[in-house]
């Protein structure tokens, strides 16, 4: 007889939180491009298949969470309300992103070290960018279900593009100038709020 799927969903989290936690320490305490998957799941006391179940690369470690988010923001979307603007919707979505930063990756240091790595990991680097194009991407989908005769493809993207890449570049900026988790928030919601209703 298996598991429970609820039992067996919880153990799956804890491994992957396991093995994001183990990750973070061995980066810090090693170096990013020194550390091997082994090592991490080791460190995690699972094995690299399982380690692999979880993360299909190294790199997508440090992007445990960004999936998660990328729903989040889509789901506002999709339940926008009637005489909702598509900015007003959007802004919605992004905050929604930024509480879920808030609570995994800037609480867990996990944004520090990404900002660390696009300067310094090429192949982090390559990853961030890779994620971050598809976010883009299914965001400006979700726009375009949810505004049908309102936007096209052009307008969908650019309005998504803004509003990311304004709340992107505040985030790397704060988080550079190693400014605590409270003041990347407040730059990451300055820069919603700025991207939606241009002064």
């Amino acid at each position: 007889m298996g598991e429970e799927p609820g039992r067996r969903e919880r153990k799956k989290q804890r491994t992957r939180e396991a093995l994001v936690a183990e990750a973070m320490r061995l980066f810090e305490q090693q170096g990013y491009d020194e550390t091997t998957v082994a090592e991490i799941a080791t460190a995690a006391d699972v094995s690299t298949r399982t380690f692999f179940l979880h993360f299909p690369t190294k790199e997508d470690v440090l992007l445990a969470n960004t999936q998660v988010r990328v729903d989040l923001g889509a789901d506002v979307i999709a339940g926008r309300g009637p005489g909702e603007s598509a900015a007003d919707v959007l802004g919605r979505a992004i905050e929604e992103m930024i509480v879920n930063t808030w609570n995994t990756d800037l609480a867990s240091g996990l944004a520090g070290l990404r900002a660390g790595l696009l300067t310094s990991s090429p192949a982090a680097q390559a990853r961030l960018l890779q994620r971050f194009l598809a976010a883009h991407a299914d965001l400006t989908e979700a726009l375009l279900r949810a505004y049908p005769d309102e936007l096209d493809p052009i307008e969908a993207a650019a309005l998504v593009g803004a509003v990311v890449g304004a709340v992107g570049a505040a985030a790397l900026t704060s988080l550079r100038h190693g400014d605590p988790p409270e003041q990347v928030r407040d730059a990451m919601r300055r820069a919603t709020a700025l991207a939606v209703h241009p002064r």
